[in-house]
């Protein structure tokens, strides 16, 4: 096949792109296993029950690995402050007054070398839980992924299960000093840290000696979303202290990293402790916030003992992308200023949105490196598809999806109960009812739980329009991983090719994915009503693919369903029903 100058080149990094595809499930470990259907508005782990890392059973990893699952992203693993009490095992109470919901938010780590006791069924025995967790996951033909929160650390972070031979966070800092680069924390010399005047911990349901609306924490340290204030704002990350990586925030972001700040050392032994329990990737959150240069080091330091392990970085300054791909080492970086905000613009019609965002998205946002940004319509942060304030039907993102899966070889993520529709609704306390399913509370995810059936994980409890909803999500996860021209192939724009034909909808994107010999046309259609069409296909793709007066059939891999078009010149005549995408093999 004669060569295609690509309007895209997917990778600027000088390394081959690798012939397979990630497809990552991130799964809140509190919400996966959890049976318990009250959903009490901040409701205790009593009350509304909890996931435990035996849920994942055997029968479902297979039935994950079955949706087309590569990696399960385990959220919410590593020891967090909460408000339920574990002293009965040695492990110290949490203040309420600086904790986030019931449960308590994943991202605010107390113990970066222990699991969440939530999740055990034995609590001494949590560690050898979540060990058999990982090599089930293993056996299910599956890698394992895990949060690497690395900016900030719960207020009452100390760690009780660290090895003998490590220095606890903060342990020899200089208290008396805003700033040190040989200190683990950022302080307020001689200030107290006050708790934001009007926070109720866990609703008025929860009542606790504790609960005064105090925390002694003197001096101050700054508050994780660099705050540097003893009175930060209830919408400030008030519950965590921001880690100091020997970067003087205050003096112009001075970098002081030779000698080689101690917290560098102590980051890095903690991402080898959880590689050497067979970890095979991190999710790392908020990494613009830490210095690029600590990421340059730390990655390469795990990855001479272990190779082939992943680091995927929260990012959201597409204007840095380069930075953290070329000095930061990452493998892949979130997509989400570009794609998703475009796509979420488009499934809810609003005035400005149109195709044009997704040309600019792959031309100039990701700038080359479409190959490595890992893309998603849900996650943790973001609001459930089928929210009323997102796409408001689960069935409207199909030509979203196809788009997030195909449009290069990089990885592509989904959220647990995204694949039967989970909507979100409820409110379970801090977050309050917002289209999110809560990470601060102890909750069940409703559409998910009739997936599960009470640990059958069939989907008995799905109706007709669920179960055909989660094989569409099985069929493009398949496809996306069985079809070279996805998982390594070209890619082509079709959209100016288009511009001449004003029949074309506002609302339908179209491109192609390419190999040498294979070649699909991809075609999504954003308007909620069916639309009939052209596809013109420009002379430069007619010669590549040498397709003039020939013959063409047509299978969409999407259906099943096949056409042909007898002595082809130029013109794919489509017919696409709103909503919907056509994925045709030819």
């Amino acid at each position: 096949m004669n060569k295609i100058e690509l309007l895209n080149t997917e990778n600027t990094l000088n390394e081959p792109i690798e012939d397979h595809k990630l497809i990552i499930y991130q799964s809140l470990v509190r919400h996966f296993g959890n049976k318990n259907t009250t959903n009490k508005y901040y409701g205790s782990i009593e009350e509304n029950g909890v996931g435990k890392f035996n849920d994942y059973s055997e029968k479902a990893l297979a039935e994950l690995q079955d949706l087309g699952v590569t990696h399960m992203w385990y959220t919410g693993v590593l020891e967090h402050a909460t408000m339920t009490d574990y002293s009965a095992f040695g492990i110290a109470v949490d203040d309420p007054d600086v904790v986030k919901g019931r449960a308590g938010s994943p991202y605010a780590i107390k113990d970066y070398y222990d699991v969440n006791p939530d999740f055990a069924i034995e609590v001494p025995n949590r560690m050898r839980e979540f060990e058999q967790l990982i090599a089930r996951t293993h056996q299910a033909g599956m890698q394992v992924l895990i949060d690497f929160v690395p900016n900030h650390v719960a207020r009452s972070y100390g760690s009780d299960q660290k090895p003998a031979d490590v220095r606890d966070l903060g342990a020899d800092d200089h208290t008396d000093v805003a700033f040190a680069s040989t200190n683990d924390f950022y302080y307020l010399p001689n200030q107290p840290l006050q708790v934001p005047p009007g926070y109720n911990p866990g609703g008025d349901a929860f009542q606790s000696p504790a609960k005064d609306g105090q925390f002694s924490e003197f001096p101050a340290k700054v508050t994780g979303n660099n705050v540097f204030s003893a009175s930060p704002s209830k919408d400030d990350w008030f519950e965590t202290i921001k880690l100091n990586y020997g970067v003087d925030i205050q003096q112009q972001n001075a970098a002081h990293f030779e000698p080689i700040p101690p917290l560098w050392y102590k980051m890095r032994d903690i991402l080898l402790f959880w590689a050497n329990k067979g970890v095979d990737g991190f999710r790392c959150d908020m990494v613009e916030m830490v210095p690029v240069e600590f990421w340059s080091w730390v990655v390469q330091e795990v990855k001479q003992e272990y190779p082939k392990i992943i680091f995927i970085g929260e990012a959201y300054n597409k204007n840095e992308y380069a930075n953290f791909y070329e000095v930061g080492k990452f493998d892949y970086l979130y997509d989400k200023v570009g794609l998703y905000d475009t796509l979420k613009t488009l499934v809810r019609h609003e005035d400005h949105a149109g195709v044009q965002g997704i040309q600019d998205v792959w031309r100039r946002e990701v700038a080359g490196y479409s190959s490595k940004m890992l893309r998603f319509l849900e996650n943790h942060d973001e609001q459930r598809f089928a929210s009323p304030d997102f796409g408001g039907d689960a069935w409207r993102a199909v030509p979203a999806m196809v788009i997030t899966a195909t449009l290069s070889s990089g990885p592509v993520m989904i959220y647990s109960g995204q694949e039967v529709g989970e909507p979100g609704a409820g409110n379970a306390g801090f977050s309050g009812e917002d289209g999110r399913t809560t990470i601060f509370d102890y909750w069940g995810v409703p559409q998910h739980q009739k997936w599960m059936n009470n640990g059958a994980f069939d989907g008995a409890q799905l109706n007709d329009s669920d179960k055909h909803l989660r094989a569409f999500y099985r069929k493009l996860l398949h496809l996306v991983r069985n079809e070279k021209a996805i998982r390594s192939g070209g890619f082509y724009d079709l959209m100016p090719a288009q511009q001449a034909n004003s029949m074309m909808p506002r609302r339908v994107y179209a491109y192609l994915r390419y190999t040498e010999d294979e070649r699909l046309l991809i075609v999504n259609n954003f308007e909620h009503q069916e639309q009939q069409f052209s596809i013109h296909l420009p002379a430069d793709v007619v010669d590549a693919f040498h397709l003039g007066q020939e013959d063409l059939q047509f299978t969409d891999l999407l259906t099943g369903m096949e056409s042909s078009i007898a002595n082809f010149e130029k013109e794919i005549p489509l017919r696409i029903p709103g909503n919907q995408s056509i994925i045709l093999k030819f």
